[in-house]
């Protein structure tokens, strides 16, 4: 087994250093030490089915208007799962002045996610953030950083003026900036993945480290987006690096590694009705694969009929709409068919990542580039799952 040490910012070598299962690395790091193939180690794991696409949809835009009806459920690393409360639903069927952006602090750890509507309109915003582990090393707390960054990225989204069209990654940059500014947070960092949904079927996403988001599609994997690393371990972050920190890399001559909303991935995709949208933290990613995932959705969708398989292929269900009302379906708690989803995604990836009989995702990268390392099993940590189901509006009830 690998040897669990105190990860040191100024280290270049996270196999030594840092436990796999525990953290990952934060923002120093010297490039001339990284081996050539641990730029490309976390996209290397991700499997892809053959319905996988390397590019965003460019499928005809849906003739109606749609909507977006979200939930999310979230699990902190080293808590059981709690089916009752940790969960959230956002519900677009009321009328836009009343629904209120999440900007709350849920028991998720160092992982967030944020709802919003934008403005007044069935337009969404939605997504997850993982504060970096690495820097509980300087005594800072990521997780006051993603949480800030997510309460930014709600606020914003609905404080929208509307005068111009909203793009994921201005809205990133815009909240990151507020995080910066905010004076009670000293430093830390974050990944992003940060979805802009309109009401013509147009999604906008831009994701910035190892969180992401996959789009199924009628028993299918329509997208499966591509984590950003600079090593092993090292997600892409966006940071606020202390004097203090910095520094000290000075002193041993590292160079600071920031990243910023600009370096984020951006993709567009058309969203029809039907559509499942599923946005998590690499507490999901190295547990389970999009295939995985694919697995629990179709279960869902099929259970419910909100998918529906015959002869003739893979359609929408009639009652999808109702599904996705809140009380759609009759439990206390996750009633409603995206929340069920969100729900249940979490707690596949939590039981996968205490499973020391299962390789996952993260285990099977760490054989391929590392093959003398005794790693197995699932990779605990902090899971947050944010689930948008995509429905015709007017489909919609009042």
């Amino acid at each position: 087994m690998l040897p669990s040490k105190t990860l040191g910012l100024l280290s270049v070598s996270p196999l030594v250093h840092c436990s796999l299962n525990t953290c990952r690395l934060a923002p120093v790091f010297s490039y001339q030490q990284c081996p050539a193939p641990w730029n490309d180690f976390r996209s290397a794991g991700r499997t892809h089915c053959n319905f996988h696409s390397t590019r965003s949809s460019h499928a005809s835009a849906a003739a109606t208007s749609v909507a977006y009806r979200v939930g999310a459920a979230f699990s902190a690393k080293g808590r059981r799962f709690n089916t009752k409360h940790d969960l959230f639903s956002f519900d677009p069927s009321r009328q836009p002045s009343e629904r209120p952006p999440f900007t709350g602090r849920p028991a998720s750890g160092q992982d967030a996610f944020f709802i919003s509507s934008i403005t007044n309109s069935s337009s969404a915003a939605f997504g997850v953030a993982d504060g970096v582990g690495g820097w509980d090393a300087s005594g800072i707390d990521s997780a006051d950083f993603s949480h800030a960054l997510c309460r930014n990225l709600a606020t914003n989204a609905k404080e929208n003026t509307g005068e111009q069209r909203l793009g994921a990654r201005d809205l990133l940059s815009q909240a990151f900036a507020d995080v910066v500014a905010d004076k009670d947070i000293g430093g830390g960092g974050s990944t992003a993945c940060v979805a802009v949904g309109n009401s013509t079927g147009h999604l906008e996403v831009a994701n910035l480290g190892d969180s992401g988001f996959a789009q199924f599609r009628l028993n299918a994997v329509h997208y499966d987006s591509n984590p950003q690393t600079h090593a092993f371990n090292t997600p892409y972050q966006l940071s606020i690096i202390p004097p203090k920190v910095l520094a000290r890399s000075r002193i041993f001559g590292s160079m600071p590694l920031r990243d910023f909303p600009q370096d984020a991935s951006v993709t567009s995709h058309d969203v029809r009705h039907g559509d499942v949208l599923v946005f998590a933290t690499d507490g999901v990613w190295d547990n389970l694969s999009a295939n995985e995932l694919l697995q629990i959705v179709s279960r869902y969708m099929a259970g419910f009929q909100a998918w529906q398989n015959s002869d003739r292929g893979t359609t929408v269900g009639k009652e999808l709409a109702r599904l996705t009302e809140e009380g759609g379906i009759p439990k206390e708690r996750e009633n409603s068919l995206q929340t069920m989803l969100a729900v249940a995604i979490t707690g596949e990836a939590k039981a996968a990542s205490q499973n020391s009989r299962r390789d996952g995702p993260f285990a099977k990268e760490v054989h391929k580039f590392y093959p003398h390392e005794e790693f197995h099993g699932g990779k605990v940590d902090d899971i947050c799952v944010v689930v948008a189901v995509v429905v015709d509006a007017s489909d919609m009830g009042p």
